[in-house]
């Protein structure tokens, strides 16, 4: 196990490989490793290269992908997660609900290697709607038959809504919302409590959970399951609720040596990002922060990609360490392809922006382009841009009829018009 070796002194093989790639020092991550403020997501059955988030490291980037019961196409989500990969994502997660969600997951993972989470009690559910039942209806071992499952197949973090609460789920019924409860898992687990009038199982049951975790050295991704579905009801009293009680499963996690991130906000006005991410580092005594956009506006529909990078890059600045991507299909239908490659590189883009700032060697890329740029050199231009094959296809479209310039300024070029007056100063 990463922490147990970390606290230990030793230095595992993926520890060194995050280091290496990361450009980071090895006992600095070691202690952020041993100390829960960085994880290396890798379970033991699954053949990837490692990623490791949080302290001290990169802002990463995550990519979902899944079927929907509207659409089951298995092979269209493969492409979804090769475009992922390719275009940058450090991990994705299946969050399929239609379809036989077992052969559709493990077929991802088979055909696109690369780190892998999922939410486990959407195969309860799934299975509970399967045998004919309702989703409330499922049963305490369903739920943790699942997230076994999951762990068996190799999945590096598993998603689990702990913090939803009987106690959080009564408060619901004083703390009105505007949109109300918008994850799914979330409210499976609401309505299962309020159902059976018990308490949330993995909340119960939390030391077994760990013990299944442990056992395959995957990490825990406690999901805000009543988070913010819109700015109105951002930072309330059952969002805050819900972060303290994950404050405290974090420490149970690092009591039993498993790694352990945390899930934040999704719709957040952009004045209060800072202070969310703040607080939830407070919170969980610097736990790495997951963060779903965060949206900073609730009318861009069509472009939630740029919305969500926009919050993603606010947030990480004030510490958040791991981005979920948002695609222009965000609120309107299960993403295509493009628009996958669309919310992966927005996201990037985000992500990049602050390792520019955490990382003064990434600074090269910039620099390299913007030596480029100054040298009106196109074709190392082309090849430095994050998406080249869109580059290359705007200039192949719109091509001067001077290679030296670009269609919008021509031969008013500035670049262009100054290098030739200091030339013929010289």
């Amino acid at each position: 196990m990463q922490v147990v070796d970390a606290r230990n002194g030793r230095i595992t093989e993926e520890m060194k490989f995050v280091a290496e790639k990361e450009g980071v020092d090895i006992e600095k991550l070691r202690r952020a490793i041993a100390d829960g403020r960085a994880v290396i997501f890798k379970n033991i059955l699954h053949d990837i290269e490692p990623v490791g988030v949080g302290k001290g490291l990169r802002v990463k980037v995550n990519a979902n992908i899944g079927t929907s019961m509207d659409i089951v196409d298995v092979d269209a989500e493969i492409r979804k997660a090769r475009i992922a990969k390719e275009y940058g994502a450090d991990a994705i997660m299946d969050l399929s609900t239609g379809g036989n969600l077992d052969e559709i997951r493990r077929k991802i993972m088979k055909e696109v290697p690369i780190v892998t989470g999922t939410v486990p009690i959407y195969e309860a559910a799934w299975y509970a709607l399967k045998r004919g039942n309702a989703i409330v209806e499922m049963s305490e071992d369903d739920m943790f038959n699942a997230v076994e499952t999951h762990l068996k197949d190799g999945v590096d973090f598993v998603t689990i809504h702990a913090g939803v609460t009987s106690e959080a789920v009564e408060k619901m019924r004083d703390f009105k919302r505007v949109v109300g409860t918008v994850s799914r898992g979330g409210t499976f687990h609401a309505a299962w409590i309020l159902h059976n009038n018990e308490e949330n199982p993995f909340y119960k049951n939390f030391d077994y959970l760990l013990e299944l975790l442990a056992e395959y050295d995957a990490t825990i991704s406690l999901g805000d399951g009543l988070r913010p579905g819109g700015l109105p009801d951002a930072t309330d009293f059952l969002q805050i609720h819900e972060l303290y009680t994950i404050g405290k499963l974090v420490r149970k996690a690092r009591e039993k040596g498993v790694q352990a991130i945390v899930e934040g906000p999704g719709h957040i006005p952009i004045d209060q990002i800072e202070a969310n991410v703040k607080m939830a580092k407070i919170a969980t005594d610097d736990a790495p922060f997951y963060v779903l956009g965060p949206l900073v506006t609730d009318i861009a529909s069509g472009y939630d990609h740029i919305n969500g990078a926009i919050g993603g890059a606010i947030a990480a600045m004030a510490g958040a360490d791991f981005l979920c991507y948002v695609t222009p299909a965000e609120h309107l239908a299960l993403p295509n392809e493009e628009e996958v490659k669309e919310g992966v590189i927005a996201t990037r883009i985000a992500a990049h922006a602050v390792n520019l700032i955490r990382f003064r060697k990434d600074y090269e890329w910039d620099l390299e382009m913007s030596k480029a740029r100054g040298e009106l050199r196109w074709g190392k231009q082309l090849k430095l841009s994050i998406d080249r094959e869109n580059a290359e296809k705007i200039r192949e479209e719109r091509y001067p009829d001077n290679p030296q310039v670009c269609t919008m300024c021509g031969e008013l070029c500035a670049i262009k018009l100054l290098r030739e007056y200091l030339d013929e100063k010289r």
